[in-house]
C-alpha cells in the first residue's frame, strides 16, 4: 500500500525523517519496498504567469512567450504548447532546475534563433498523470508567482510503498498504519470521527434482502438524492494519485477515499439506473449466490458468466454487481448521475476470495474482503463517505435501510490470558548493553496499551488482555500477543542465543536413497527433469481441482510417462536431439476408496549415447531394447537388485510384444518397453524409444535392508572356473529369464553364473521354437572343480530344462 506522509501526519504524529520512519516500519514487520519523494521532482520549479505570447518567427508550431516569475526581469521562454495563452498561471522550471523524470536540465538555449530561458512545464514533466495534451494552467486567481509549485501539486510529499502481512488486515489503510505508527513511536493519533448521519425523509424507498445471512452479516444502504456530479477538489485528487487511484468524479473518489483511509470497501450505485434494471414497483437491494449460467457486465467493460460460487449484489433479483469484488456497467454513477445508493457491507471472506477466483478479476476492495474487513467500524467508514457526500457533492440522504446480523457487539472484543514469565521464556533475554536482563511488567503493558489493548491484572505477573476489535482476526492467542510484544519492544534488543551444543545432522534413509538413484541415473549419462504435477484433464482416474487457475492445467498427473513424451517431442521440435532423461515425481490416482497419490521414478530414451560420432563417421545410432534395458540393470546392479522381467502388455502406449513389467521379491516394482510404432508417428518420433516407470516406494522398500545398505565383503575364489555351454530348442512363447531361473535353481551350490549368448531363428530350427546357447560357469571356492564334480550338476541342470519346459537339446 503506498501511504503519503502528509496524510499520514494529520493522522498520528510524525517526528521522524522518510527514511527513519521507513526503518521503524521495516524492523516492525512492515516491509517498506520504496521510498517515492517526489520533492526532488519540481525542485526549483515555480509559478510563473504568462504576460505575453506572440508566434514564434521561424516556426509554426512554436510560441515565444514572456512569463513574470517574480524575478527582477521577466522571463523569455520558447514554448511548444498549443494551450499556452496570454494571463495564465503555469509551473516554470527556471534555469539550472533539474527534472529528474525526464532526465532534463535546464539551461539557457535558443530554439529556432530565439533565446528561451526556461521551460514551461507540463504535469507529465513533473512525474504526475496528466489527461491534457499541453502544459499545465492552474485554476486559481492571483497565485503569488515566483512561489513554489510544489504545494499546489502535492509534490511537497513523500510515499512510502508499504508491504504488510496476509494476517494484518487492519495495516490496508491509512488509519491501520496511523495507529501502528503511534504505537511504534508514541506520537499522539488524530484520527477524524464522523458524526452521526442525518436522514431528512426516512420515506421507505430502498429495501433490503439479505438471501445468506453467512455470506453478508452486515449490509447498510442509503439513498442519497439531489447529487451534483463534478471533479473532485484538487486536495481529494492529490492524495488518490499519491495512492495509485486514477480520479475520476467527486462521489466515486470519495468511496475510494474511505476505502483507502479506513479499509472499508463502498460502492456507489446510481438510483435511477437501479430502478430501470429492477422494473416497476419498490427498489429491493438484495444479496445471494449467483445461478447457474448468469452474466454481468462488469465496471471493466468485461461481460463475464457467473457460477454458483459467486455472490450478487441484486436489484430486485437482477444482478447488478459481484459483491464485494467489482459494480456492475449498467448501474454506475455517470457525469449525469442525480440519486445515488451507497452500499457499505460486510462479505465473508472465503466467499469474495471464492467468488473473486471463480471470474480470475481481483481488486483493491476484494484484496481486503479477502483479508477480512474490521466489523466494528462499518458504520464510521459509512458516516464519513456520507459527510464527504454532503460536502462535496450537495447531497442530501434521504432513507437509510440497515440489515445486521453481526454478534452482540460485546464480543467483538476477544480476552486473552498473558504470562509475564511465559513472554520471558520464549523471548529470552534482553540486551541491555553490558549486561542483560528481562522484559518488565511496565514494557509490556506499555506495548499493549500502545497498541489500543487494555490489561486487567488477575494474578501476579499475569493479565487478562482484551483485544480491540480492528485486531480481533489476527490477536488470538497468547502467542500472538508474545509476538507483538517482540515487534514493538525491537528485535534487535534481544540477546542472540544459541543450543549450547549442536549434534551433527543426518538424512533419513528414505532421502538418502533418492539422492543414490539421482546420481545413478545421472551416471548413466541421463538428465534429470522436473515438469507440472498439473496436467490437462481428460484421461481415467484423473483427479481434477474444482478450482483451478488455469483450464489447462485443472487435473493431477496420473503416470510420468506422458510428460515425458511431451519433453522428448519438444526436444526434438527445437532442434535439441533425442532425449535420455528421467523425473522423480509425484503422481496422483481416483481409486474406488479414495485418492491415492504416491512417488514415481520414470525414464526415457532414445538419444545415442555414444557422444563421440567420429568412431562412426558422424552417424548417428539408435538405441536397442537391450541397451536401454541395460541402463535400468545398470542401476539395479549397483544397489544390488535382482530384479525379475515379465511379459506385459497393459500399457497401450508401449508395444505389446517389447514390453516388461519389472518385479522385485514378489512385489511389481514398474514397467519398461518401447513407444507403441503407432503412437510413435502421432508424434513424430525416432523408431527407437524406450520408457520405464518405478514404484519409488516399492523400490525403497527393496533398497531398505541391511545388506543393501550396508554391503559385507564375500571372499572371492582363488581356484579357476570349469565352464560349460548348453544348447537347445526351446518354445518362443518360454522367456529366457525363466530359463536362467531353472538353470541357477538346478545348478545351486557349485554354479556361479549363467548366460546367453546365442539365439537364432530360422533354418533347420522347428516351427514355433528357437535355439538358444547358454554358457554356464561352475566355481568351488575351496578347491579347483573336476570334471567329476561338474557332470552330475550339469546333467542334472538339463534334466530340469527338459522336465520343466520340454526343451530338445542339442548339445
Amino acid at each position: 500500500m503506498r501511504i503519503s506522509l502528509n496524510w499520514l501526519r494529520e493522522l498520528v504524529e510524525v517526528k521522524l525523517s522518510p527514511e527513519e520512519l521507513a526503518h521503524t516500519l521495516t524492523m516492525a514487520g512492515f516491509e517498506v519496498e520504496d521510498i517515492e519523494d517526489r520533492r526532488t521532482w519540481a525542485n526549483g520549479v515555480v509559478v510563473g504567469r504568462v504576460l505575453e505570447r506572440q508566434p514564434h518567427p521561424n516556426a509554426d508550431k512554436l510560441s515565444v512567450c514572456q512569463v513574470d516569475v517574480g524575478a527582477a526581469e521577466t522571463l523569455n521562454i520558447v514554448c511548444g504548447a498549443a494551450n499556452v495563452r496570454a494571463d495564465i498561471y503555469v509551473p516554470v522550471a527556471t534555469v539550472g532546475t533539474y527534472l529528474p523524470n525526464i532526465d532534463l536540465k535546464i539551461k539557457p538555449a535558443k530554439l529556432r534563433g530565439v533565446p528561451s530561458q526556461g521551460m514551461i512545464c507540463s504535469l507529465k514533466e513533473l512525474g504526475l498523470p496528466n489527461d491534457v495534451d499541453g502544459i499545465h494552467i492552474f485554476t486559481g486567481e492571483n497565485l503569488p508567482v515566483g512561489s513554489d509549485v510544489r504545494p499546489l501539486l502535492g509534490l511537497n510529499d513523500v510515499i512510502l510503498d508499504v508491504t504488510a502481512t496476509a494476517n494484518r488486515a487492519d495495516a490496508l489503510s491509512m488509519v491501520g498504519i496511523a495507529r501502528e505508527v503511534a504505537a511504534l513511536t508514541g506520537g499522539k493519533l488524530s484520527i477524524p470521527q464522523p458524526g452521526e448521519v442525518v436522514v431528512t425523509q426516512n420515506s421507505g424507498k430502498l429495501g433490503l434482502k439479505i438471501g445468506d445471512t453467512q455470506a453478508c452479516p452486515a449490509y447498510i444502504g442509503t439513498v442519497i438524492e439531489q447529487v451534483k456530479i463534478a471533479p473532485s477538489p484538487e486536495w481529494l485528487q492529490q492524495r488518490l494519485r499519491a495512492a495509485g487511484v486514477r480520479p475520476i468524479s467527486n462521489v466515486v473518489d470519495i468511496t475510494n477515499y474511505v476505502l483507502l483511509e479506513w479499509g472499508q470497501p463502498l460502492h456507489a450505485f446510481d438510483k435511477d439506473r437501479l430502478q430501470t434494471v429492477a422494473g416497476n414497483g419498490n427498489l429491493n437491494i438484495g444479496v445471494r449466490f449467483a445461478n447457474q449460467g448468469e452474466s454481468l457486465k462488469t465496471l471493466d467493460g468485461q461481460t463475464r458468466t457467473l457460477t454458483t460460487q459467486n455472490l450478487l449484489i441484486t436489484a430486485n433479483d437482477k444482478p447488478v454487481a459481484l459483491a464485494g469484488v467489482m459494480g456492475g456497467e449498467e448501474t454506475e454513477v455517470y457525469e449525469g448521475s442525480q440519486n445515488l445508493v451507497l452500499e457499505a457491507a460486510l462479505f465473508d471472506s472465503v466467499a469474495i476470495r471464492r467468488s473473486s477466483r471463480s471470474v480470475g478479476l481481483r481488486s483493491e476492495a476484494s484484496g481486503r474482503y479477502e483479508r477480512g474487513v474490521n466489523r466494528a467500524e462499518l458504520e464510521i467508514a459509512c458516516r464519513r463517505a456520507l459527510a464527504l457526500i454532503n460536502e462535496l457533492a450537495n447531497g442530501v440522504i434521504v432513507h437509510q435501510e440497515i440489515a445486521d446480523t453481526r454478534p452482540d457487539p460485546a464480543t467483538w472484543s476477544r480476552f486473552i490470558a498473558l504470562r509475564l514469565d511465559r513472554v520471558n521464556e520464549v523471548l529470552g533475554p534482553v540486551d541491555l548493553g553490558e549486561d542483560t536482563g528481562e522484559l518488565q511488567a511496565n514494557d509490556v503493558v506499555r506495548i499493549l496499551t500502545a497498541l489500543g489493548c487494555q490489561l486487567t491484572p488477575t494474578e501476579e505477573r499475569t493479565w487478562n488482555v482484551a483485544v480491540p476489535p480492528y485486531r480481533y482476526r489476527d490477536l488470538e492467542r497468547e502467542i500472538d500477543l508474545i509476538e507483538e510484544i517482540a515487534r514493538l519492544y525491537g528485535y534487535d534488543h534481544f540477546c542472540d542465543t544459541l543450543p549450547q551444543k549442536a549434534e551433527a545432522g543426518y538424512l533419513p534413509i528414505d532421502q538418502e536413497l533418492v539422492r543414490k538413484l539421482r546420481a545413478s541415473f545421472r551416471a548413466e549419462g541421463l538428465t534429470e527433469l522436473i515438469q507440472y504435477s498439473l496436467v490437462k484433464p481428460g484421461s481415467d482416474r484423473q483427479i481434477v481441482l474444482s478450482n483451478p487457475l488455469f483450464a489447462e492445467y485443472s487435473a493431477l498427473r496420473t503416470d510420468l510417462i506422458s510428460g515425458l513424451i511431451d519433453a522428448f517431442q519438444y526436444n526434438l521440435e527445437q532442434g535439441n536431439g533425442s532425449l535420455n532423461g528421467f523425473e522423480i515425481g509425484r503422481i496422483f490416482q481416483q481409486e474406488e476408496d479414495g485418492l491415492r497419490e504416491a512417488d514415481a521414478i520414470a525414464g526415457i530414451l532414445g538419444g545415442d549415447r555414444n557422444l563421440g560420432k567420429w568412431s562412426k563417421g558422424g552417424r548417428e545410432q539408435a538405441m536397442t531394447w537391450f541397451e536401454a534395458k541395460g541402463i535400468l540393470e545398470s542401476v539395479f546392479q549397483q544397489f544390488g537388485l535382482q530384479v525379475e522381467y515379465q511379459p506385459d502388455c497393459r500399457d497401450e502406449r508401449l508395444h505389446p510384444g517389447r514390453t516388461a513389467s519389472l518385479w522385485i521379491g514378489g512385489n511389481r516394482l514398474g514397467v519398461f518397453g518401447q513407444l507403441h510404432p503407432q503412437l510413435r508417428r502421432e508424434k513424430d518420433l525416432p523408431d527407437s524409444v524406450y520408457l520405464f516407470q518405478l514404484d519409488l516406494d516399492a523400490l525403497l522398500d527393496a533398497l531398505d535392508q541391511d545388506e543393501i545398505l550396508i554391503p559385507t565383503f564375500k571372499s572371492y575364489s582363488t581356484y579357476p572356473a570349469s565352464d560349460r555351454d548348453i544348447a537347445f530348442f526351446a518354445p518362443v512363447k518360454i522367456s529366457v529369464g525363466e530359463l536362467e531361473k531353472a538353470i541357477t535353481k538346478a545348478g545351486k551350490g557349485l554354479l556361479e553364473s549363467v548366460e546367453i549368448f546365442d539365439e537364432y531363428r530360422g533354418e533347420n530350427v522347428p516351427q514355433g521354437q528357437r535355439s538358444l546357447a547358454f554358457r554356464l560357469v561352475y566355481r568351488a571356492s575351496d578347491r579347483t572343480l573336476t570334471d567329476a564334480e561338474v557332470e552330475p550338476v550339469h546333467n542334472k541342470v538339463r534334466e530340469a530344462l527338459v522336465e520343466k519346459f520340454g526343451v530338445n537339446l542339442r548339445s
